[in-house]
């Protein structure tokens, strides 16, 4: 067990050595979240067009968009392990003698420390833009494990997809196909009571809907959480295992 743990972080490593090298990244991935709480937030906030009961709109809103841009910067992921199939190197992660699923959880590891960094961003425009938010250590910490968690799935979901397509131009259509989908079919924008009686059959499905939950219910002090945080957090979990076994399943038909 040790063993494997140690090949998974040395994985998640090598792919979080390359935001070192390279931290542009980092930078252009502010702007998209900058511009939904300054814009849409702002607006919304103004028109009172949604229900969010003692909360303001940007309030709701914020752990919404930290939940989006953990989407985001997780579901184009699979594009990576693409070039990597092209570039032979994972034919060399699969002649190693890494266990298959160790190789996921590293890619999927990764990711989540590229989330890590939306985190901080969001915190910060939070107290730019006067957001009240809980300051306690441990609920930040339990943030950044769910920050942390989603990117995870919505790596190991994009690997996935890139394990069945195999091709960039391929890949990027599909991904930009379930980005908006699983975006508007969640509670980030609104609340689920307030959806359709199918899209809300529909967000209940969506890993999305409870890493938003869970984000919201560790971040605002006055929100009311839609679901207990146990099951935010199991449903999660059980949403990546299933998709990492997938994964592990599929991953050496890249080298095929």
């Amino acid at each position: 067990m040790s063993r494997y743990i140690y090949k998974t972080m040395a994985l998640a490593e090598m792919e979080a050595r390359k935001l070192r090298h390279d931290p542009t990244e980092l930078i252009t991935r502010v702007v998209q979240p900058v511009l939904w709480l300054l814009v849409f937030g702002e607006v919304l906030s103004k028109l009172r067009a949604i229900p969010t009961g003692s909360l303001t709109y940007l309030e709701f809103l914020t752990p919404g968009i930290l939940a989006q841009s953990v989407l985001f910067i997780a579901i184009f992921y699979g594009i990576s392990v693409i070039w990597e199939r092209d570039l032979g190197i994972v034919h060399k992660f699969l002649a190693s003698p890494t266990p298959r699923s160790a190789l996921v959880f590293g890619k999927a590891l990764s990711a989540g420390i590229r989330g890590l960094s939306q985190a901080a961003i969001i915190y910060v425009l939070a107290v730019l833009l006067g957001v009240q938010v809980r300051w306690n250590p441990l609920a930040i910490l339990a943030v950044l494990v769910f920050v942390v968690l989603g990117a995870a799935i919505f790596s190991t979901l994009s690997l996935v997809i890139a394990c069945l397509v195999r091709t960039r131009e391929r890949f990027m259509g599909i991904g930009q196909l379930l980005t908006m989908p699983l975006f508007f079919a969640s509670n980030a924008l609104y609340p689920i009571e307030l959806m359709p009686s199918w899209l809300q059959g529909i967000s209940m499905g969506n890993p999305l809907t409870y890493l938003v939950d869970a984000l919201r219910t560790l971040m605002l002090p006055g929100y009311a959480a839609e679901f207990p945080l146990i099951l935010d957090f199991g449903a999660m979990l059980l949403v990546l295992l299933v998709l990492a076994a997938i994964g592990a399943k599929l991953y050496p038909r890249l080298a095929r």
